[in-house]
């Protein structure tokens, strides 16, 4: 029986995600990146698609689970009738190569504990050749296996003597009170020199005082800082150190519908998703990650603007195939498998608007750009002048119809509004009688046509009935101030047919034939986040408040959230962790909070702006 998903935790090295399972086995790892096929992906299968449990013999799940502190380094502790066993599990930033390094020490009693690693290449599909060669690690000789297929490599060492049979490596070993064995596993290409492993004690030492001194540099005094905190920490792990990428999530094929076809690859770095991302983590005093993904947006995006798309490879790739992996059953029954992600191709015009709003949130808070930069957002604006008004596909990716959906003309119209604030408050070279006027139509175009006057709410496209969870975001941009009568109507609508015991659908997918894929899925967080900061803003803050505490139920005991959660089953859906739900729960913590100041809105300017 598969773990639910919230029954995994994380470790990274800011290139690549394990989720580590309250039974101590490691079911999804992708190496060397988190947009690699992964070696272990049990996760969408079983133990033969690859896994790596350490764990008290003959056990079950944990007895408790913890992150040392503010850090990534897990902790999961197992109270046996033989004594009390803690695995504490890593993955130290990123040196020569990735490591994963599990370390077991006794507390209590002596424990007979058991390793079983079962490596498969390409997401489960390669079976690789498996050799035992010597070597030391620590202070005891052991033996470092390999396993090799094709271009990739594991090499695994241990304090431990392991076993070979077939194609699984194996350990089993006794700990009492005070004993500690090391695990460590490293990946490499086939055709380079095998690693030395990095030695297991001295990787939990950096890698605490790596955590320690980032989570340091947060700047954060409003209320709910440990939940803060730890979502801070769970977006850092999204980012990809190379180039300053933030993926979407860790996984893929996480189902938005047990059982259903809701399945899709989130390991990329999605325009949007990264925008609203920024503003978490500036507003937090993490300048250094805005920096460097400006940079990863500037080398993503050079070129022709017509072409911008809505999501990137992390390392800036733009082709992004949509493949099934037949060979896997999907987690939970859930198929296909998807890799990659056929949304690249889409035309969402929205993303224009966050790439430009994205841009001007990092000037606003001082990070300084060039010519070159300033060229580039008005080449997008050119294009996006000529272009607003076309029918797309929408922020959600439907695959039905292209509308004119009014989430897309908002964003268009805030993009315009942020190289205008470029012009005015920064000094910056731009026609700014002509984007006024551009501005303003695009505004007049979207309360004609996008704002059904009966119903006294915005709707997801024109002509349409049907609602849009994104519709709260138009006076989070600045669309309209947040004590309209319209942006109220539009509040109470949207949470009254979206609503689903408290928490929000993105959307109907029955509605208008708009969504074009069979089934249903659950309660979207990042919409129910998005409520609770506009329940606060029209003054119902009571309100407000409880429902943001409800959402912080929904965290595992880790403080994880995936995509989605399922109000029936009372369980998390999609993939995770979900960088959309953490951003989340930082931005609405400050919005409750009542912190202004150095956080900006999406608008690049404090909250909630008056009339």
């Amino acid at each position: 029986m598969a773990l639910r998903i919230e029954d995994y935790g994380i470790v990274g090295d800011l290139q690549t995600v394990a989720l580590v399972g309250r039974d101590g086995s490691v079911d999804w790892l992708c190496l060397p990146d988190i947009d690699s096929p992964a070696c272990l992906a049990a996760l969408l299968g079983d133990d033969s698609h690859g896994s790596w449990r350490v764990a008290p013999a003959g056990a079950g799940t944990c007895t408790r689970r913890r992150y040392r502190g503010e850090t990534l380094v897990l902790e999961t502790e197992w109270e046996t009738p033989d004594g009390h066993i803690r695995v504490t599990d890593l993955m130290p930033p990123r040196g020569r190569t990735p490591d994963m390094v599990r370390i077991v020490e006794g507390v209590s009693g002596r424990v007979a504990v058991e390793s079983v690693l079962r490596p498969r290449f390409d997401y489960g599909a390669v079976v690789p050749w498996v050799t035992e060669s010597p070597s030391v690690l620590g202070t005891e000789r052991s033996g470092t296996v390999c396993a090799v297929a094709g271009p990739d490599a594991l090499n695994l060492a241990a304090t431990v003597p392991h076993t070979v049979s077939g194609e699984t490596i194996g350990s089993r070993f006794e700990v009492s009170a005070g004993d500690r064995v090391s695990f460590v596993l490293s990946y490499h290409r086939s055709y380079d020199p095998v690693p030395e492993p990095v030695d297991a004690e001295e990787a939990l030492s950096d890698t605490l005082e790596y955590w320690r001194d980032w989570v340091g540099r947060t700047r954060y005094e409003g209320r709910y800082g440990d939940a803060v905190r730890r979502s801070l920490i769970t977006l850092k792990s999204l980012t990809y150190a190379p180039t300053g990428a933030i993926a979407a999530a860790a996984t893929t094929s996480l189902p938005e519908q047990l059982g259903g076809v809701r399945n899709w690859d989130y390991r990329y770095c999605w325009l949007r998703d990264a925008a609203f991302t920024l503003l978490a983590l500036l507003s937090t005093g993490h300048r250094e990650e805005a920096k460097a993904w400006r940079e990863w947006l500037l080398r993503s995006v050079a070129g022709d603007p017509a072409d911008l798309q809505i999501m990137y490879g992390l390392d800036g790739r733009r082709r992004l195939p949509e493949t099934t992996l037949d060979w896997l059953p999907g987690y939970e029954g859930s198929t296909p498998v998807r890799v990659g992600n056929g949304a690249a191709d889409q035309l969402q015009l929205d993303v224009w608007g966050e790439a430009l709003v994205g841009l001007s949130l990092t000037r606003s808070n001082g990070i300084a750009e060039d010519e070159d930069t300033w060229r580039l957002q008005r080449s997008l604006l050119d294009h996006l002048e000529g272009h607003w008004d076309d029918v797309d596909n929408g922020l959600w990716e439907v695959r039905g119809p292209q509308r004119a959906f009014v989430h897309s003309r908002v964003m268009a119209w805030a993009g315009v509004s942020a190289m205008i604030r470029g012009v005015e408050r920064f000094g910056l070279d731009g026609p700014i009688d002509r984007w006024r006027l551009l501005r303003e139509s695009i505004r007049t175009d979207v309360l004609t046509h996008g704002y059904d006057a009966e119903r006294n709410t915005f709707t997801q496209f024109y002509g349409s009935r049907g609602l849009d969870a994104a519709l709260l975001l138009i006076p989070r941009v600045g669309f309209l101030p947040w004590s309209d009568h319209r942006v109220i109507g539009t509040v109470d609508a949207v949470q009254r047919e979206l609503g689903r015991d408290g928490l929000l659908l993105r959307y109907r997918q029955d509605a208008d034939g708009v969504d074009g894929l069979a089934g249903t899925e659950g309660t979207f967080l990042i919409a129910s986040f998005w409520l609770v900061d506009a329940l606060h803003a029209i003054g119902r803050d009571a309100e407000s408040h409880a429902l943001f505490e409800r959402l912080l139920g929904l965290r595992n005991d880790l403080g994880l959230l995936a995509e989605e959660f399922d109000v029936t089953a009372g369980r998390q859906l999609g993939n995770v962790p979900q960088a959309f739900s953490h951003l989340g729960v930082v931005n609405s913590a400050r919005i409750l909070s009542g912190i202004r100041g150095a956080g900006t809105d999406m608008t690049g300017m404090p909250e909630h702006p008056t009339d």
